[in-house]
C-alpha cells in the first residue's frame, strides 16, 4: 500500500464522497419523486436508470482523482477488503456517504414533500426475489469496479464507463424487482426521511454481502492486488512532487533538529 502522502488528504477525499453520493441520491431518488408529482411517463425508469448511470461516469471521471469516487459504502468496503484501501479511512468514508444520502433526501422532501417516498427502493415480487436481486447486483457492479481497478494502468479513468454503464444496464431491467440499489447509503437516505423502514434491511445486508463475493470472485479471477490499485482505490495527491519533497525536507529537518536537542540539551 502506498504511503500516505501519496493519497489525497482526507478531508479531500471526503468532500468529494459527500458531493458523489448527494448528488447520487438527488438524481435518482429525486428522478423517482419528480415522476410521482408530474404526468405518468416524464421520468421513465429507463430514464432514471440512464441518468444514473450517466452520472455515476461523470462521477468517476471528475471526482475519482479525490476520493476514488465510491460514493457506496459496498464499494469502500470491498476496497477495504482487497487491501488496497486503508481500513482507518472506511468508517470517515461510510459516515460521509450516508450522511450526503440523508441530506439528499432532506432537501427532495423539501421541494416535493411526500413524493420523496418514491425514491424509496422496496422490493416489488417478494422480499426474497429482492434480496437475492440485490446480491447478484452488488456482487456485478463490485467485480466490474474491482476488475477495472486491478487494470487501473491500462484503462486508467475509462473504467468510468464501464462502471457507469454496469448501473445503468443493472437498473434497466432490474428496477421493477428491487429498485436496483446495490447501494446501501442510496437506500438509506430516503427510507429514513420518508420513515418507511420496514424494507431497509434487505438494502443494507445485500450489497454488503454482493461486496463479499465479488472480492473472492475477483481474487480468484484476478489474483492478488496489482500496482495502481490504491491509486483507484483512494485517489491519488495531486500537490506536485517538488512541493511534497519540499516539505518533508522541511518536517526532516525539524525531526533532525528535536532530536540534536534531545541528545546534546537544548541550547535555549
Amino acid at each position: 500500500m502506498p504511503a500516505e502522502n501519496e493519497k489525497p488528504p482526507l478531508w479531500r477525499s471526503l468532500a468529494a464522497e459527500i458531493f458523489g453520493t448527494f448528488a447520487l441520491v438527488f438524481v435518482d431518488a429525486g428522478g423517482a419523486a419528480i415522476e410521482a408529482l408530474g404526468a405518468p411517463g416524464e421520468v421513465t425508469p429507463v430514464a432514471r436508470s440512464l441518468a444514473t448511470g450517466l452520472l455515476i461516469m461523470a462521477i468517476i471521471y471528475s471526482l475519482g482523482p479525490a476520493s476514488g469516487a465510491h460514493v457506496n459504502p459496498a464499494v469502500t468496503l470491498a476496497f477495504a477488503l482487497r487491501r488496497v484501501f486503508p481500513w482507518r479511512r472506511v468508517p470517515a468514508y461510510v459516515l460521509a456517504q450516508c450522511a450526503a444520502a440523508i441530506a439528499a433526501a432532506l432537501l427532495l422532501r423539501t421541494l416535493f414533500g411526500a413524493a420523496v417516498e418514491s425514491g424509496v427502493t422496496m422490493p416489488h415480487h417478494g422480499v426474497g426475489a429482492a434480496l437475492v436481486m440485490e446480491i447478484a447486483l452488488a456482487m456485478l457492479l463490485v467485480t466490474v469496479i474491482l476488475s477495472t481497478a486491478s487494470r487501473h494502468r491500462v484503462l486508467g479513468p475509462n473504467a468510468a464507463i464501464a462502471v457507469g454503464g454496469t448501473i445503468a444496464l443493472s437498473g434497466l431491467f432490474s428496477r421493477p424487482i428491487s429498485g436496483a440499489s446495490m447501494n446501501p447509503a442510496r437506500s438509506l437516505g430516503p427510507a429514513l426521511v420518508s420513515g418507511r423502514l420496514a424494507d431497509l434491511w434487505i438494502y443494507l445486508v445485500a450489497p454488503l454481502a454482493g461486496a463479499v463475493l465479488a472480492v473472492l470472485f475477483v481474487r480468484l479471477v484476478h489474483g492478488r492486488e496489482k500496482p495502481g490499485e490504491e491509486k483507484a482505490a483512494a485517489g491519488e495527491n495531486n500537490e506536485p512532487p517538488d512541493r511534497r519533497q519540499s516539505r518533508g525536507a522541511r518536517d526532516n529537518s525539524g525531526a533532525g533538529r528535536g532530536r540534536s536537542r534531545a541528545r546534546f540539551g537544548n541550547p535555549d
